[in-house]
């Protein structure tokens, strides 16, 4: 397994502002006005908060992250409750097997080739937290983070901002992607200009060359218009939390009461209605407002690949690690194209893209200290006399 592969650092914020021509914001994405809401409740009458519970967004959004179990003294029934979970949670690992139990047979497939490590932030990296700005990693997880990249190209795609994620994981070794893969940093790749308008090459703070692609780069001051104007209506949602990514906006109701889920899901609902190139999504306790681009963390992959020069999908094997729905589009291209191996983080069934499956955090360090003590090993016996 080949491990050569440049250093990125990432780029200086001053040279982000480079236009393209790839699309154009439609005429029809105008703010909405948050006078038209009110401190009681949305714009739209009563009724019309039925538009969050009938196209199924509510339900989606108690789905998006399962409540713990809460324990009760002496009762039975919960602790046959909690047993018969355990039992179809093993169920359900048959069809999603731990990665770290099937590690040998995992890096058995990567021998002669070239293994390339891609992975989430929030709920992989770092737990989840009830203050996003909170989500820091800890230092093991940060030090066996920079192993991996000593050996194998690395890179994070995370739905934060590009800026936000490089903050808290403070390594220069990887490769950043934010905001669902639409601002990436990569190394830098002559061919990729010529198939990706968006896509410059630049230089970074130390004067390397680099990659630097941004597809939604036109979307920058609506995504701004829709954060204001999402912080405006949700400011009397206690709990409420609205984060701008640049190139995406996420609303986070973790800290919200369930029985004000309806109002924050349908507010949002309404301001996105009024702007027809931008769509909204879930993921874990979330909701994230993005450009209807054709973009997503599974073309990140791929886009990152190609920039590392692994056109050949014979002579790489991608492993891709991540909790969250929106890791699933990264799981689905690489189970499609047969190429390389998606885990999901959880400790709950679900159902996913992913081949395997890891429980937390922890066994996420874990599995990545078995890759770095592998390839050490073949140091060790390649120096051999």
């Amino acid at each position: 397994m080949d491990s050569n592969h440049g250093s990125p650092v990432p780029i200086g914020k001053s040279r982000l502002g480079i236009f393209s021509s790839l699309l154009t914001c439609s005429q029809q994405d105008q703010p909405v006005s948050p006078g038209k809401y009110t401190r009681s409740g949305s714009r739209k009458s009563a009724a019309s908060l039925d538009d969050v519970r009938s196209n199924g967004w509510l339900d989606a959004m108690k789905a998006s992250s399962p409540p713990r179990k809460k324990l009760l003294k002496g009762s039975n029934i919960q602790v046959a409750s909690i047993d018969h979970e355990t039992e179809d949670y093993l169920s359900w690992m048959l069809d999603y097997p731990s990665a770290l139990e099937c590690f040998d047979k995992i890096v058995d497939r990567a021998k002669n080739n070239k293994i390339a490590i891609f992975l989430d932030y929030d709920g992989t990296l770092s737990p989840i937290v009830d203050n996003p700005d909170c989500a820091f990693m800890s230092e093991s997880m940060r030090a066996t983070v920079r192993s991996v990249a000593k050996y194998f190209p690395t890179a994070i795609i995370s739905g934060r901002s590009r800026d936000k994620v490089f903050d808290l994981v403070k390594l220069t070794e990887l490769y950043y992607a934010g905001s669902h893969g639409m601002d990436i940093i990569g190394p830098a790749c002559d061919s990729l200009s010529k198939v990706h308008p968006d896509c410059v090459k630049s230089r970074d703070d130390q004067g390397k060359e680099i990659t630097l692609f941004q597809p939604a780069r036109e979307f920058i001051s609506l995504i701004d218009q829709v954060f204001k104007t999402l912080v405006e209506i949700t400011k009397d949602i206690k709990g409420a939390k609205v984060e701008n990514h640049k190139f995406c906006v996420s609303v986070h109701y973790r800290n919200v009461e369930e029985n004000n889920w309806t109002a924050i899901g349908q507010r949002v609902h309404d301001v996105v209605k009024d702007y027809p190139r931008l769509r909204l999504t879930h993921g874990r306790k979330v909701l994230e407002v993005r450009p209807m681009i054709d973009w997503n963390k599974g073309k990140a992959v791929e886009f990152l690949l190609e920039s590392l020069g692994f056109t050949d999908r014979d002579s790489v094997l991608p492993i891709y690690i991540g909790d969250d729905k929106t890791d699933e589009d990264a799981f689905k291209v690489l189970r499609e194209s047969q190429q390389g191996y998606g885990i999901l983080v959880s400790s709950v069934m679900k159902e996913s893209n992913a081949l395997y499956s890891l429980r937390d955090t922890n066994e996420v360090m874990k599995f990545l200290q078995l890759l770095v003590n592998l390839k050490r090993q073949e140091g060790r016996t390649r120096d051999r006399p």
